[in-house]
């Protein structure tokens, strides 16, 4: 501080002296060059008379008997730019003059002026030229030295008294600085009320001690609320990241981590040095211009909606907030509704199709009576698969509705056999052998829900297995759940439907699933019936190997 306050008189010193030099010069040369000009306008006017009365002699005689501190330039000009008279030059060997400004200005207004510089910006020379009776101009000009040329010239004295300022300046400011200061360096800021200073400064002290205490409560306050911070968005599932005007990230939770892959070393780093993906590059750039952006990208066989929000403080982008929002179920349940409904109008609509246009044909007589059976036939098979599909849609809904069933204690694998018994006929016809292995144990489950799971994988296994192929089915006991398996040796699963065949209505081979006359709902509805016994379901497939599904339920 003290040095400072040195500085700062020195400076102020300095400063004054300086401007009080310019300020002098300036206001001089001023009033100089108004006195000129207006010596000028007075000068024009006597020799205006004097010519008037004897033409160029006077000029001539006039210049003989002028001061020779007079430095006035006396040029007379013919109306078309020839010099007829100078003072200080010879006339004839002048150049034209009729492009002068201000010999131009008196031609055609009565009179003058005109200033020029110098080539070496040293000099000012100031003209008056005024529009005699018989046409010709009358030009008086007088020079001066400019204002730095001015200040140059005072350049010494200047300097001198700027030094001679300056030394007594430094004295006096280092004398001055070390009074002032040494009450304030002893000042105790820990406590600012116990100290006896300058009693302008109390004011300041009390102020200062209300100011500390303010922060300390402000300071536990920031901690606290940093620390909820944390907490939240350290439990958030969604991901949430913070940038700087610099795409710094100044913030990450644990969620934002996961998806960016950060391994814990994000803070501080650059946004776009870790995440290089090209689309999120792009909505940054636009959150950063509009304000907002939002992108569906998908990771890891996961579905994420980022959503990009600028941080402004006084109409400036000082930031960005990133919210990282992990929709894949929601993606998926769209895409699947959608479907659902297209299929359900699909499937609903083929088998009606075929009745009508049976029963138009019969109707219109366009049938022969030997084939109305056919026919008849026809409208019933396509009837009684309109009423299965219509019985899983039914399923599914209140599968959905998580309607309340009551379970009942039942052997697992007496409930397996007589599904089992019901399909071998189905089996039998194909050539296909049915085996069932495990143990009888009771377990807690839905009667017709469990019996719909068996029955459904098993006549999956059946109709898309081979001629002559194995279908195996387990009941297991294992710790707190109960165990059922499913395993054929069938046409199998290609890995890029595995994802999707408990889909509704999603068929691996469309023309096959007809052939079998399935309504693509069976594999669905085993999904539901085991999450709404809180279960799991799992599927193995090898194409053209097999497929095995194990189920697990609660006991």
């Amino acid at each position: 501080m003290k040095k400072r306050i040195y500085r700062n008189m020195c400076l102020v010193t300095l400063v004054a002296i300086l401007f009080s030099a310019i300020l002098t010069s300036f206001l001089y040369y001023q009033n100089l060059e108004k006195q000129m000009r207006q010596e000028l306008v007075t000068e024009a006017k006597y020799l205006e008379a004097g010519m008037d009365l004897s033409g160029e002699y006077y000029l001539t005689n006039i210049t003989k008997i002028m001061n020779s501190s007079n430095r006035n330039r006396i040029t007379w000009v013919a109306a078309d730019g020839t010099v007829l008279f100078d003072n200080m030059a010879d006339a004839s060997t002048m150049e034209n003059h009729k492009d002068r400004p201000e010999i131009q200005m008196a031609l055609s207004s009565g009179s003058g002026r005109e200033s020029r510089m110098s080539s070496t910006l040293s000099e000012q020379t100031f003209y008056y030229a005024k529009k005699l009776a018989n046409n010709s101009v009358l030009r008086i000009s007088t020079s001066r030295m400019t204002v730095p040329a001015l200040i140059l010239g005072m350049l010494r004295p200047i300097l001198i008294i700027v030094a001679a300022a300056l030394v007594l300046s430094l004295v006096f400011a280092s004398r001055m600085s070390k009074k002032i200061v040494q009450p304030l360096n002893s000042l105790n800021l820990d406590n600012p009320l116990e100290n006896n200073a300058y009693d302008e400064i109390s004011p300041l002290l009390t102020h200062i001690e209300q100011q500390q205490r303010q922060i300390a409560r402000q300071k536990e306050k920031l901690a606290a609320s940093k620390r909820e911070f944390y907490a939240v968005i350290k439990n958030m599932n969604e991901g949430l990241v913070l940038l700087n005007n610099k795409n710094e990230i100044i913030s990450i939770n644990p969620a934002a981590e996961s998806f960016l892959e950060a391994n814990g070393d994000a803070l501080g780093k650059d946004f776009i040095m870790i995440e290089r993906s090209r689309d999120i590059s792009l909505c940054l750039e636009e959150a950063f211009s509009s304000g907002k952006s939002v992108l569906e990208t998908q990771r890891n066989g996961r579905v994420y909606q980022l959503n990009f929000s600028a941080i402004e403080e006084d109409s400036e982008k000082t930031g960005v907030v990133i919210l990282i929002f992990d929709i894949t179920d929601k993606f998926f349940a769209e895409r699947n509704r959608r479907e659902f409904t297209a299929n359900v109008s699909h499937e609903l609509k083929t088998p009606l199709q075929t009745i009508m246009g049976s029963a138009e044909l019969i109707e219109n007589g366009l049938v022969k009576k030997e084939d109305v059976g056919g026919f008849a036939s026809k409208i019933r098979q396509e009837a009684s698969r309109l009423v299965s599909l219509i019985d899983d849609i039914i399923r599914l809904s209140q599968l959905d509705e998580a309607e309340d069933l009551p379970s009942e204690d039942l052997d697992l694998y007496e409930l397996a056999k007589s599904q089992i018994d019901l399909l071998a006929p189905v089996a039998n016809s194909k050539g296909i052998s049915l085996k069932l292995s495990g143990e009888s144990f009771t377990v807690s489950v839905v009667r017709r829900l469990t019996q719909e799971i068996i029955y459904n994988l098993c006549e999956n296994a059946i109709k898309y297995n081979k001629d002559g192929g194995k279908v195996d089915i387990s009941i297991e006991s294992d710790l707190n759940e109960a165990v059922i398996r499913v395993a054929d040796t069938g046409i199998g699963i290609p890995p890029e439907h595995q994802a999707r065949v408990f889909e509704r209505f999603y068929r691996v081979d469309k023309s096959h699933s007809k052939e079998t006359g399935g309504t693509g709902l069976g594999l669905s509805i085993v999904k539901h019936a085991v999450q709404y016994m809180n279960g799991t379901i799992h599927l193995e497939s090898r194409f053209g190997e097999g497929t095995t599904v194990t189920v697990r339920l609660p006991k």
